[in-house]
């Protein structure tokens, strides 16, 4: 396995000064009202970077105080649609300025890749900000043909204050696959990033307030789930609630929001997805495209193809090429160019992907590569891959979460549809093949959310992302995701002379 520069004192880019360490509320950086505070840790070392404001139930209501004011009372739904695509234009040219710092914060708080985030991430989630400043001034209800002398038509209206929490594997895109459609809907927010990556959202927060976005209508409260987390759920005068993390944490999610005022949730849960290679495939192909599905950002995906299935006539080669290029992946320092594969994000996520290597081992898997923690310090695991998995086995059934692959045999297309099938989630699912027959008859017989065939991770803002059965509801990105941030309402008059008059 090769093993570069981590855990090491060599840097490859300056380390900014941490700017931004408070809550966000109502436009300003304030305390929490408790005065405590939690350390965000650097997983290439597992040093402190800094202290950051723990937000609590108290916090949150003054966050929401403050979105509800703006909401019924301040500027930005009342804003023509075009007003707040140019403030949300405003806003993705500011992030732009500062990719490299943003890049770098990401880097040192998630153990996320740096050449990655200046090339792709940060990229992407101003891309995403564009996409829906584009549709700030495109929102229309419809006129209707009503079957009686009746007039009616309906308005597309903003649901009200919403409460966003986001994970912590995609900091960045994810807060921009949340905040940017609830921006454009005309809606105002309580934002909790996950407390192992707060630092990014709160320097978008700052760059909202320097874009012109009105004080209240984006606040950010960091703090723990358990608290801040749970009292954005509960409260009575939040709106919606929009939530990407684990299946478990999602019941809790409904379950509050259920109990408070009713309010609607959307959810992007866990997945176990899997990644079907037929005997016509490229061997090179997939072999590259499975290396993409489970190790790309560390594993730490929730649409992560871990249950690779492969069909039987090429299966001895595929395992062969497979091992060949897990061996040669760069496991280091996130800032070292050469690395492919960063650390975990903590060390609560480093010791459960060592824990499920372990289940792997007992239950009869064969280890084909890595298994084992790699450099000095520092939470790097090397790519993990499994051989004979059975499909009842641990490692085959949960959400890892972590560079760890099980591969698996299949006969027919009949047996690996069951198979893929016979799982609690159905986020997305792999197909990689020439027939255009088994692509078609897969594709659309596989319960999961997002599909791709011959690639993997293709996820853009144009396309409707989410989830079936226990992976959540609900749709982030395209024009879908704007429906969640929108009520619609029915008005009707009566036609001159009609019998309602």
């Amino acid at each position: 396995m090769a093993v570069q520069n981590n855990g090491s004192s060599k840097s490859f880019v300056k380390i900014p000064e941490i700017k931004f360490t408070k809550l966000f509320i109502n436009g300003e950086f304030v305390d929490s009202i408790a005065g405590r505070t939690f350390e965000t840790i650097d997983p290439r070392t597992g040093e402190i970077i800094a202290r950051i404001a723990e937000g609590d139930k108290e916090d949150v209501d003054l966050a929401v105080k403050a979105a509800r004011q703006a909401f019924d009372h301040g500027p930005w739904p009342r804003l023509p649609g075009c007003e707040r695509r140019r403030i949300m234009m405003k806003f993705a040219d500011l992030i732009e300025e500062n990719i490299e710092e943003l890049a770098t914060l990401d880097a040192i708080d998630g153990g996320k890749l740096f050449g990655f985030g200046m090339a792709v991430d940060i990229p992407s989630s101003v891309e995403t900000l564009r996409y829906y400043a584009g549709a700030a001034d495109k929102i229309h209800g419809e006129t209707l043909k009503m079957s009686r002398e009746l007039q009616a038509y309906t308005l597309r209206e903003p649901i009200g204050v919403v409460g966003h929490i986001t994970p912590w594997n995609f900091p960045s895109n994810m807060f921009f696959m949340k905040v940017s459609p609830a921006l454009a809907a005309g809606c105002t927010m309580v934002v909790k990033p996950a407390e192992q990556t707060p630092l990014s959202a709160l320097y978008y927060a700052y760059l909202s307030k320097l874009a012109g976005i009105p004080d209240g209508v984006i606040n950010v409260v960091t703090g723990y789930g358990p608290t801040a987390g749970a009292a954005i759920c509960s409260h009575m005068d939040i709106d919606k609630v929009s939530f990407t993390g684990s299946t478990e944490v999602g019941r809790l999610v409904m379950q509050a929001a259920a109990m408070s005022n009713l309010k609607p949730v959307s959810l992007e849960l866990g997945g176990k997805s899997p990644f079907m290679v037929f005997d016509d495939a490229d061997v090179d192909t997939a072999t590259d495209l499975a290396l993409l599905s489970t190790m790309h950002n560390k594993g730490e995906l929730c649409v992560a193809g871990s249950r690779v299935f492969v069909q039987e006539g090429i299966y001895d080669e595929f395992v062969k090429k497979l091992a060949e290029k897990a061996k040669t992946r760069v496991v280091g320092d996130p800032f070292d160019p050469a690395v492919r594969q960063g650390p975990q994000v903590d060390k609560t996520q480093f010791e459960r992907v060592l824990s499920y290597i372990e289940h792997g081992k007992r239950e009869g898997a064969t280890l084909l590569t890595g298994g084992k923690p790699c450099g000095e310090r520092g939470y790097y695991i090397e790519p993990t891959i499994f051989t004979d998995v059975k499909d009842d086995m641990t490692i085959a059934k949960e959400e890892i979460f972590g560079p760890v692959m099980s591969l698996l045999k299949f006969k027919t297309i009949e047996e690996v549809i069951t198979r893929a099938n016979a799982t609690k989630y159905g986020l997305a699912a792999g197909i990689v093949t020439n027939d255009l027959n088994i692509a078609n008859t897969v594709s659309r017989s596989i319960r999961a959310g997002v599909i791709w065939i011959n690639c993997y991770f293709a996820i853009d803002r144009d396309c409707p992302f989410g989830g079936y059965k226990m992976s959540g509801f609900g749709k982030d990105l395209g024009m879908d995701a704007l429906d969640k941030y929108l009520h619609v309402k029915s008005v009707a008059t009566p036609i001159y002379n009609s019998p309602w008059l």
